[in-house]
């Protein structure tokens, strides 16, 4: 049995069902498509002074901002967006918030074994704190706590699930369980499911977009102002006294102190620049399922689920019963250049929805209502790394690797941390004094990312078994992910 590889050249038939299903599918992220999306805000017109500037109106940003007055209601914060808030990522993303900082157990043991106690304490009060702020600010976004299963579709992936079910309990994690085949497909059904890694409560649900609007509207009951259609365009230490500028097309804004929080976007520290790129990921939503067609998958939970392939799939049940289906392809564009024109990819749709047929197929003529992609920061390590520029007035934080629903916030405490000067139990994790190694210049960036992908790609069709580019890879703690 196979991870649902793609349909045969000959296949014409499962092709044409495939295109069929996606026939009717609008080309925009079904979160940004909503009638309650809010209005942008004016752009910034002339100079404007502040004692934080926040550059970015993502989740990254827009924690920070608040978070910011939080700790200190009498500081005077401006948050710029070069676009609208939570227009790119934080509105085309699958909604999966995790827990986990590392970009997973895995990774964090291997990268931090020291830490990765302290890691899990953190990244789980970080999901508690993200549950208690939408609460208290009554952030409607659809947020279902409801854990998330790691599936199985190959036996060595059910190898590899045991493994890592060993190795978490060896290093004192508890909150897994192992599910066979049968206790898996209890749970959502799918012929391809061999078996299954459940965290009960360490993902929770939501709908990304109302997130980022929702905390749009918390910064600004809090007193931040907010400047849309306002990218920055360049930071420099000011004339007079210890500030910092950042221009802006129409205007300047001088700050005592400024988060970066732009992710993908090129960071206004050049040096920074290096350490992530772009990785363009794709996803899928049906139309609403009907009681039956729910009642054929199951799906009780609405956990998140993802299967355990290199090349894997995400998938999960949107509030009005819609499946979002995304991943598989992670697509780097030469040059590390983010372009709208990566947004959409019809081979990719293609494939995502001839894939979703062969895990699902009792949902043979459900169509598909939705189809967009969007760029993920990607770094060598996987998960997020922070750092300061200027004597301490400016901090970043960047390459989250898909997991920035989450990660997000804890990144906006770091970063304040930073600026204040302040040892923290934060500002002490060697994941935050270290740094990943940082990507090569073009063409090496291009032809290494794509000898990777093709070796994920093969290692999928092995049995999972990596060659000597992979494990050269994995010696030196280098990858490409999404």
């Amino acid at each position: 049995m196979t991870a649902a590889p793609p349909a045969a050249p000959g296949d014409r038939a499962a092709t044409a069902r495939a295109a069929r299903s996606l026939a009717g599918a609008r080309p925009v992220s079904y979160w940004l498509d909503d009638p309650a999306r809010p209005a942008a805000l004016p752009a910034l017109s002339g100079d404007e002074h502040c004692d934080l500037l926040v550059v970015g109106g993502g989740y990254s940003g827009l924690w920070t901002a608040l978070i910011a007055k939080e700790r200190d209601p009498e500081w005077d914060v401006v948050l710029i967006e070069g676009r609208e808030t939570g227009w790119a990522a934080s509105g085309r993303n699958g909604g999966f918030c995790a827990a986990s900082l590392t970009h997973g157990l895995g990774n964090g043991i291997a990268r931090w074994p020291g830490e990765i106690h302290r890691l899990e304490e953190l990244g789980a009060r970080n999901l508690d704190a993200i549950e208690e702020a939408v609460g208290r600010y009554g952030i409607d976004c659809d947020f279902e706590r409801t854990g998330s299963i790691d599936v199985a579709t190959e036996p060595y992936q059910v190898e590899e699930l045991e493994q890592a079910y060993e190795e978490a309990r060896r290093h004192g994690i508890d909150g897994l369980e192992l599910l066979d085949a049968a206790a898996v497909r209890a749970e959502v059904d799918s012929p391809l499911f061999l078996g299954g890694l459940r965290d009960r409560n360490g993902t929770a649900m939501l709908h990304p977009a109302k997130l980022a609007w929702g905390l749009k509207r918390a910064c600004r009951e809090a007193g931040v102002r907010i400047y849309e259609n306002t990218p920055g365009l360049r930071l420099a230490p000011a004339r007079s006294g210890p500030r910092m500028a950042v221009r802006t097309p129409y205007g300047r804004i001088f700050a005592r102190h400024i988060a970066l929080g732009t992710n993908v976007f090129p960071s206004l520290v050049k040096r920074v620049r290096p350490y992530t790129v772009p990785v363009y990921d794709y996803a899928l939503t049906t139309e609403p399922l009907t009681e039956e067609q729910l009642a054929s998958v199951g799906w009780r939970g609405r956990q998140g689920l993802g299967d355990t392939a290199n090349q894997f799939h995400y998938f999960r049940l949107t509030a009005d019963h819609r499946i979002l289906w995304g991943g598989y392809d992670a697509v780097y564009p030469y040059g590390g250049r983010v372009s709208a024109e990566m947004d959409h990819r019809p081979e990719t749709y293609l494939r995502l929805a001839e894939h979703f047929f062969q895990y699902f197929p009792q949902l043979e003529g459900v169509r598909f209502s939705h189809a967009w992609g969007g760029a993920i920061d990607t770094c060598s390590r996987f998960s997020a790394f922070y750092g300061t520029a200027h004597g301490g007035r400016v901090a970043y934080a960047a390459g989250y690797t898909g997991l920035g629903v989450g990660a997000t916030r804890f990144g906006a405490e770091v970063m304040l941390d930073l600026l204040s000067g302040r040892r923290t139990e934060r500002t002490e994790l060697e994941m935050v004094r270290t740094k990943p190694l940082p990507f090569p210049p073009e063409p090496v960036a291009w032809a290494g990312i794509e000898l990777t992908r093709w070796s994920l790609a093969r290692a999928d069709a092995r049995g999972g078994r990596r060659n000597l580019w992979l494990r050269a890879m994995d010696r030196l703690g280098l990858g490409f992910d999404s």
